[in-house]
């Protein structure tokens, strides 16, 4: 691929279709409110598991160019970081654990590489969680997905420091064993009494199979891609949610499939359904403050006010 050098201060977006992605449209209206007018950004795409010299290529070109300020990784954070690890000046302790990158920034002359999603992940689920909800329900969660962001999403659940408050067992599903071999190794190295189980499954009908055993209350996840970087669902139509389950699509763009089998049972079955709107807004504004180098305060208040511009732009 040929990189053109940057005219201004840009932050990349490596991704698979980052043009339909609402943070073209968002981006600039966020900058004009953080005072960065002459920042642009820019999208990079690779398909899923692209070839390891392709993500080493763009990595070199956001460390030689100028103003090439850093990047937000989706979809290709472990196969960048598996690729790339050796390029990295500094890899912070979350990128280490998890083996991924989220986040690419260049600080005093260091190309950095970060793992946003165990902060930006934990924000947005304790904020639409509530406090205590773990101690409340002595629910479960069902991740369907085993990459990067369900690594961060576990790692914050876990975690002893939270005290009574984790979910009563955690279920991970994946199609590639080597993901479930991977997260099996991040957990391993997490102080927790949390049980969880990794299940292999090669259709959504597997995924249909684990509902029936989750309490009331669980939470289940769309963390596959699927609805948004390929079609579909990880469940089938016949799946069937548990009472008062909250629902998570992390896709916030896409056919949803999984958001709408959710709200088909949203009444039926008394189900909180989450998209993934504020999964969006925390998991850019982490990467914005930290390419930037700038505070971005993540309370309650500010996210509303960054989620107003953010809607008034994407609609626009």
């Amino acid at each position: 691929m040929s990189y053109a050098p940057c005219e201004r201060p840009t932050l990349h977006f490596i991704g698979v279709t980052t043009k339909h992605s609402s943070i073209m449209t968002v981006f600039p209206a966020w900058a004009r409110h953080f005072g960065l007018d002459h920042a642009s950004i820019s999208g990079i795409d690779f398909a899923p598991h692209a070839d390891p010299a392709a993500y080493r290529e763009a990595v070199a070109y956001i460390r030689d160019d100028p103003n090439s300020l850093g990047a937000l990784v989706t979809t290709h954070k472990i196969d960048l970081f598996e690729a790339c690890r050796d390029m990295f000046d500094e890899i912070d302790p979350f990128a280490a654990l998890m083996r991924e990158t989220s986040c690419i920034s260049k600080r005093d002359g260091k190309l950095v590489c970060h793992a946003k999603d165990p902060i930006s992940s934990g924000l947005a689920i304790d904020g639409f969680l509530g406090p205590e909800y773990w101690k409340r329900t002595d629910g479960d969660v069902f991740a369907m997905g085993a990459g990067g962001s369900t690594i961060a999403m576990t790692w914050h659940l876990m975690r002893k420091e939270r005290g009574a408050n984790v979910p009563g067992r955690i279920v991970v599903s994946d199609r590639e064993p080597g993901r479930i071999d991977e997260i099996r190794r991040v957990h391993s190295e997490i102080e927790s009494d949390v049980p969880v189980e990794y299940v292999l499954v090669e259709q959504p009908a597997g995924n249909d199979a684990v509902l029936p055993g989750l309490a009331p209350g669980s939470l289940v996840i769309n963390a596959t891609g699927l609805g948004k970087d390929a079609p579909g669902s990880p469940l089938t139509e016949a799946a069937e949610f548990p009472e008062a389950a909250v629902a998570w699509e992390l896709n916030y763009r896409g056919d949803l499939i999984f958001l709408k089998q959710a709200r088909i049972q949203e009444v039926a079955r008394n189900l909180t359904i989450v998209d993934g709107w504020t999964y969006f807004i925390h998991g850019w504004t982490q990467v914005i403050a930290e390419v930037f180098d700038i505070e971005i305060d993540p309370g309650q208040d500010n996210i509303d006010r960054l989620t107003e511009i953010a809607l008034r732009a994407k609609n626009a």
